[in-house]
């Protein structure tokens, strides 16, 4: 499984998404193969999964991976909520 975590520069924001996305994941026990972008490299990479903000989901609409919605990058809860939803279930 590839999953990217994207912001708007690709380096600050997003490998924070991206550390604690590694953290919620390796808590539940999946391992995946996770980078961090910035939100127009993205749109051309391959991918089983995209977490992003609101804002910048909609620059991804029309990409093969199913996006889904993190608003707050630093809200473990919020992460661990959203990959319930998309990843796991």
């Amino acid at each position: 499984m590839k999953i990217l975590t994207v912001c708007g520069l690709g380096q600050g924001t997003s490998l924070i998404l991206r550390m604690n996305v590694e953290q919620a994941l390796g808590d539940k026990g999946i391992e995946a193969d996770i980078e961090h972008t910035d939100v127009s490299t993205a749109s051309s990479m391959q991918a089983d999964y995209i977490i992003t903000s609101n804002e910048l989901a909609e620059s991804l609409r029309g990409h093969s991976a199913k996006v889904f919605i993190v608003n707050n990058y630093f809200d473990m809860d919020e992460i661990n909520k959203a990959i319930d939803e998309n990843i796991v279930n």
